[in-house]
């Protein structure tokens, strides 16, 4: 899990503030993490499959009615959220199952429908 602080500049004016080299490669490390997840939820798709799994564990064929996507389409952004670790698989004899398995992704788009679906 990662961390952020809000700052108020205004004072910090006439305040120096040091970064401690590993402080900087922590940060540095965990803001690639983020900026790679972002990246993933930069697409209208992979967002809205997310938005939809909010709501519990799905199967492929009820996230694709849903999406109004081609299986092809709908298989290549779950395999991508897949291989980032954001959602998971469970098969039922012929069924698969998505859900968001990152605790990280869960808060995020909690957040995400928070500040911009309700």
């Amino acid at each position: 899990m990662f961390h952020c602080i809000v700052l108020d500049m205004s004072k910090l004016e006439n305040t120096n503030i040091k970064v401690s080299s590993s402080s900087l490669n922590e940060l540095q490390t965990r803001a690639a993490s983020v900026a790679e997840q972002l990246a993933l939820l930069s697409n209208t798709n992979r967002l809205l499959v997310l938005c939809h799994l909010l709501e519990g564990e799905q199967s492929v064929g009820d996230l694709q009615s849903q999406l109004e996507l081609s299986q092809s389409a709908l298989s290549q952004h779950l395999s991508k959220l897949r291989d980032a670790g954001m959602v998971a698989t469970r098969r039922d004899r012929q069924t698969i199952f998505y859900r968001i398995a990152d605790p990280r992704v869960q808060e995020m788009m909690e957040a995400l429908y928070r500040i911009y679906c309700v």
